[in-house]
C-alpha cells in the first residue's frame, strides 16, 4: 500500500508540529513552545517516521520545507548543531525503511498546513 504523509511545523511562541495521513485521514499534532521553524519541521518528520517505522508500506513524506527535505536527502549541509542532532535521529529511523521518500511540495499543496492553521 502507498501511504502519503504530509508534515508541517511552525516555530515561535505557539510552535508545534504534526502530520496528516492522506489515505486514512489520521492526523497528529503536538504543541511545543519556543521551537524554531526548522526544529518544528524536523520534529514533524521524525514523528511521522516513528509512526511508520514498522510498516512495510511504501511511505512518502511530503514537506514544504525545502531546507529540511534537502538536508535529509543529503543535498544541503546542516550548519546548526541542534538541527544536525535532529537529522541524525531522522536518518537513524530512515535506515529502517525499505521504501521511503521525502519530497518537497509547495506550501499551498501541503495538506498538513491546513491542520496547523498556517
Amino acid at each position: 500500500m502507498k501511504i502519503s504523509v504530509y508534515v508541517d511545523g511552525s516555530g515561535g511562541p505557539n510552535s508545534g508540529y504534526g502530520y496528516f495521513v492522506k489515505e486514512t485521514g489520521e492526523s497528529f499534532y503536538e504543541k511545543k513552545p519556543e521551537l524554531t521553524n526548522n526544529q518544528a519541521e524536523y520534529l514533524a518528520i521524525v514523528s511521522a517516521l516513528n509512526k511508520y517505522v514498522d510498516s512495510n508500506d511504501e511511505i512518502t513524506i511530503y514537506s514544504d520545507s525545502k531546507n529540511t527535505v534537502n538536508q535529509l536527502n543529503h543535498e544541503f549541509a546542516i550548519n546548526n548543531e541542534e538541527l544536525r542532532n535532529l537529522a541524525r535521529e531522522a536518518w537513524g529511523i530512515m535506515g529502517q525503511f525499505s521504501n521511503l521518500s521525502i519530497v518537497w511540495i509547495p506550501r499551498k499543496e501541503n495538506l498538513a498546513g491546513k491542520m496547523l492553521g498556517s
